[in-house]
């Protein structure tokens, strides 16, 4: 048992790091030497991304809440769990934990979901013909193993 618990731990940190850092780190999409994220477009200086504030850009800014949803998800549903592991009774422990966990999946998938089929409708012109970016890759990482975790959460619910 604190095998499992240990490497649901270990699970549960490793895929809160990847979640602050896709959501933090400049690299969602790349063109060139311009590093893209969801605030800002770098070079040698950093500046916002253009109409990042207009209602035209309601897509990014939909992946931008949900990415940040998602990783204060992780973090809550970390505290929780260290919470549920000496206040509840076996049988009650971790089913909120897994929610909160799977609901930090849920935002995952939605936001790198959002970047992937609308990131052309706020680059610029010349810069859509670039890459994604490895913080997008870890976006998507992150999302099954926030998901597993869930998943794992239920299951350690039913272990004795």
């Amino acid at each position: 048992m604190l095998v499992i618990l240990a490497f649901i731990v270990l699970f549960h940190i490793i895929s809160a790091t990847l979640l602050f850092i896709a959501t933090i780190n400049n690299a969602w999409w790349v063109s060139g030497n311009i590093y893209t994220d969801l605030w800002y477009s770098c070079n040698s200086t950093c500046y916002p991304v253009e109409n990042s504030a207009s209602t035209a850009a309601g897509f990014l800014q939909a992946v931008q809440a949900t990415m940040i949803l998602s990783t204060i998800l992780c973090c809550v549903g970390f505290f929780v769990f260290i919470l549920q592991l000496f206040r509840l009774s076996q049988g009650e422990r971790f089913v909120f934990t897994a929610i909160i966990q799977l609901l930090s999946a849920l935002c995952v998938m939605i936001g790198a979901s959002i970047y992937t089929a609308q990131h052309e409708s706020f680059q610029k012109q010349q810069f859509r013909n670039g890459n994604y970016g490895y913080s997008f890759v870890l976006a998507w990482i992150a999302f099954p193993l926030t998901f597993i975790s869930g998943l794992m959460y239920l299951i350690l619910r039913k272990r004795r």
